[in-house]
């Protein structure tokens, strides 16, 4: 009942926090930075590759997909001003636990793989050995989590690599001279629909931990309740678009290459691209724009991993940014002593597309008791949205589960 009185209080949403647009952008960095790694560079390529002016269609659809899925998980978690995890357990007792334990075991399997993009990317620019690179990378987003101000500096750090990726990619892409015509033709009337490709996108951007990313940033940060909703909301669409002008911009660059039907090296395809597009200063721009992806992507999933179980005890919630130290500490270790471990990599991916189902089905479910949110109307267009991407991305992350779990015993 208290939860009900705090959010439907005239004087607690008249007392709710002004917003900082600033901060809003940070939380939409936040999670677009995390969302741009070097499985995204990998997976833009290849797909690409296989689709060429068509994937116009995919990144069309994933976009407005990613967009129900985020819009959907940041309104309830501001309204109800409880981090993901605790609305599940009021949803289903104990089910907040699975949900944390599923983002933080994804969380640190993929930054092992975040770390050791960071270190190819220092060893495109410098030459210094990629376990190296790693190395400096993890001291350098520990020093965030070090500061007084970690939170602000985090901002700072995602909106400034953000700035810097994005502004890169579009710089390759002029210089590629991809048929822009043809792109957006088959953006509207693709050759061939990829589900599978759709799905890839929707779970490489929205999935796991990426979603809660910036709405826990919002929520640590003190903005929530119903008057901050329409700022959350622009917030979380922002982060969506930010991603989306990197995704079509590196989609525009291979387009260039792929129509003049030059060779993209399988062993590393976004390299590949930078370095046709613009010779050796284009394979250091691919070393600065992979460095950025991954070192923000460390820093991501390490601070929205640990804010996943930070609310089960003061001691935990006290020494967070600790936490978030070792998580990347233990990431680097990994690396350094046992490389990436892909099988394990491939179950975590085949789980990670499970978790934004489980999570937003149950946010949706959520939105409805007003235990959790008072006396706030969901609105109709949202379920009707939020429900659509959890059937499709059920059914579409159980086939790729069943799909990959025999691999690990080949």
């Amino acid at each position: 009942m208290e939860s009900k009185k705090k959010i439907t209080s005239k004087k607690e949403l008249s007392a709710a926090p002004k917003v900082n647009w600033s901060l809003m952008l940070g939380a939409a960095f936040l999670m677009a930075t995390s969302a741009i790694g070097p499985g995204f560079l990998t997976q833009t390529t290849v797909f690409t590759q296989k689709l060429a002016a068509s994937f116009g269609f995919v990144i069309l659809i994933s976009i407005i997909l990613d967009i129900f899925a985020q819009t959907n998980v940041w309104r309830i978690i501001a309204v109800s001003g409880k981090r993901g995890q605790d609305i599940a357990n009021m949803v289903l007792p104990g089910l907040g636990y699975v949900l944390a334990a599923l983002i933080v075991i994804g969380g640190l399997a993929f930054n092992i793989g975040n770390i050791a993009g960071a270190g190819l990317g220092l060893n495109a620019i410098t030459g210094i050995s990629p376990t190296v690179g790693a190395a400096i990378s993890a001291i350098i987003a520990v020093l965030i989590f070090v500061v007084k101000e970690a939170g602000k500096a985090m901002d700072k750090f995602t909106q400034i690599a953000g700035f810097v990726m994005i502004g890169l990619m579009i710089y390759v892409a002029f210089t590629t001279s991809p048929p822009v015509g043809e792109a957006v033709v088959k953006t509207f009337a693709p050759d061939k629909i990829d589900f599978v490709a759709i799905v890839t996108l929707v779970g490489g951007t929205v999935g796991g931990y990426i979603t809660f990313a910036g709405g826990h940033r919002l929520l640590d940060a003190g903005v929530k309740g119903v008057d901050a909703l329409p700022q959350v909301t622009k917030s979380s669409i922002t982060g969506i678009l930010i991603t989306s002008v990197m995704r079509i911009a590196l989609f525009l660059a291979v387009l260039g290459v792929v129509a003049k039907g030059l060779p993209i090296d399988a062993g590393n395809p976004p390299a590949s691209v930078f370095q046709l597009a613009a010779g050796n200063i284009g394979y250091k721009i691919f070393g600065i724009v992979m460095w950025s992806a991954a070192i923000t992507s460390v820093v991501g999933a390490a601070y929205t991993s640990v804010s996943f179980i930070r609310t089960f005890s003061q001691k935990l919630d006290k020494n967070a940014n600790w936490i978030i130290i070792g998580f990347i500490i233990i990431s680097t270790v990994c690396f350094v002593l046992i490389g990436q471990p892909v099988k394990v990599l491939l179950l975590v991916g085949a789980l990670n597309g499970l978790i934004l189902p489980i999570a937003l089905g149950t946010l949706l479910i959520a939105a409805y008791k007003k235990s959790i949110v008072g006396d706030y109307k969901h609105p109709l267009w949202l379920t009707i949205s939020g429900i659509f991407v959890v059937v499709v991305m059920a059914l579409m992350g159980g086939y790729t589960l069943v799909d990959q779990i025999p691999q690990l015993f080949k």
